[in-house]
């Protein structure tokens, strides 16, 4: 019988290797099986690079099956060397237990922790702390081959390069993760990006040298990837973070709203939970009218929807309108700040109160001469409204809570000038 949650993840591209096709497919058909994804801390926030393989394993939260989501305050003292041209800098214990924290607070916003089917956090320090060297060598390390760590692609993309011991055995503890979740809680199945085969197949591996035959098995989902063969997950500001004090509401809903004709209709199926009737309504808006954008906006108040919440998209759209329109006076401060975080700032000293000096001084007009004809020509905007009269005095009104004024020159060049 097929599955429908196997089926919905193929019609969206999230299927790309299983161990065993038919098995999982079975495993699925029963009411309830518990699921792991897993990932080191490290940085205090995730970013949504990593955020497809826990949308997929909400999905299986949402055909009633249990997520176990871990978060490697163990392995994060190694560091994971797939995907990696060099050597991954060790981070301090005080390190990794603040950004185990953080991302632990991050999962209550992706899983359902309360009610039937309620997913389960785990920290695999809790159990690695436990093992010392010796048994390490001889109960676990002693099941896998060399020659066997050395065939996997994230080893071997990493011997030209040169790797560690450190991390040539993280594949090992990543194992012995996949071996205690099944022991301890009955879990079935890994899922993660599909740099993460290597990893998971040697958990099967090991547990079945271990303790011979078990049921369980693997599950990978594509890397993302952008049409223009750019990297996803990265904004012209750098990388884009579910923390909302390293990226704001706004820029997270700039950074899917911005997403190309090529690729909305392939992150919609990946990333949002909306049904296949209305994806492919969509999609024939994106060749139907490219121009209204209807997909790219659904896309990101999806987004910033799940991962903050409705008022967060209601502050993300007012900004944006407001500074479509030119209304910057109708923003709060923070507001302000954060649609203007990435234009480049100046400062002005208070004592500057003529506009022609004012502009000159922020680098906006390179001359007197030139700020003249910018302000007569009506290129010239204080906090979004025009300004034409070269005598113009900057006042506490020009002056946002008296800390910065946003200043614009043409249709585009922005500068925020603040005050010594």
């Amino acid at each position: 019988m097929a599955n429908a949650l196997l089926e919905d993840l193929k019609w969206r591209g999230l299927v790309y290797q299983q161990t065993d096709e038919e098995g999982i497919e079975e495993l699925l058909n029963k009411e309830s099986v518990k699921i792991y994804c897993g990932a080191d801390p490290t940085a205090d926030s995730l970013h949504i690079g990593h955020l497809l393989p826990y949308l997929t394993l909400r999905r299986f939260q949402n055909h009633g099956h249990t997520p176990i989501v871990l978060v490697g305050g163990g392995t994060g003292m190694i560091g994971d060397p797939s995907g990696r041209t060099e050597e991954r800098k060790l981070q301090t214990d005080e390190q990794v237990e603040e950004n185990v924290r953080g991302i632990m607070n991050q999962m209550h916003k992706i899983f359902e922790f309360e009610g039937e089917d309620a997913a389960i956090l785990v920290n695999n320090k809790d159990w690695l702390k436990e093992i010392d060297l010796i048994s390490f060598l001889r109960d676990y390390a002693k099941h896998v081959g060399v020659n066997y760590m050395l065939g996997k692609d994230s080893v071997k993309a990493r011997l030209e390069m040169g790797i560690s011991y450190t991390e040539f055995t993280y594949m090992i503890l990543q194992a012995i993760d996949f071996g205690y979740l099944n022991k301890n809680y009955d879990c079935k199945m890994q899922i993660g990006g599909s740099d993460q085969w290597g990893n998971i197949t040697a958990g099967l591996d090991l547990m079945r040298r271990m303790y011979g035959e078990t049921e369980a098995f693997g599950f990978t989902i594509p890397l993302v990837t952008k049409a223009d063969g750019k990297k996803f997950g990265k904004s012209e500001s750098g990388t884009v973070w579910l923390d909302r004090s390293k990226t704001s509401a706004y820029e997270l809903y700039q950074f899917w709203i911005n997403s190309q004709d090529a690729d909305v209709v392939k992150y919609l199926k990946y990333f949002t939970f909306l049904d296949r009737e209305e994806i492919e309504r969509l999609e024939k808006t994106v060749e139907e009218a490219p121009h209204l954008r209807e997909a790219q906006k659904v896309l990101a108040e999806e987004m910033v929807g799940f991962i903050h919440g409705p008022d967060a998209v209601e502050e993300a759209k007012r900004i944006t309108n407001a500074l479509f329109k030119g209304d910057i006076k109708s923003l709060t401060k923070d507001e302000i700040e954060a649609g203007f975080k990435d234009v480049p700032t100046a400062v002005v000293s208070k004592e500057t109160t003529q506009l022609v000096e004012f502009i000159i001084e922020a680098g906006v007009s390179p001359s007197k001469r030139q700020a003249r004809e910018d302000i007569n020509n009506g290129a010239i905007y204080l906090n979004g409204e025009r300004i034409q009269d070269v005598n113009h005095e900057i006042t506490t009104e020009d002056k946002i809570e008296d800390e910065f004024t946003i200043v614009r020159r043409g249709k585009k060049k922005y500068t925020m000038v603040k005050y010594s």
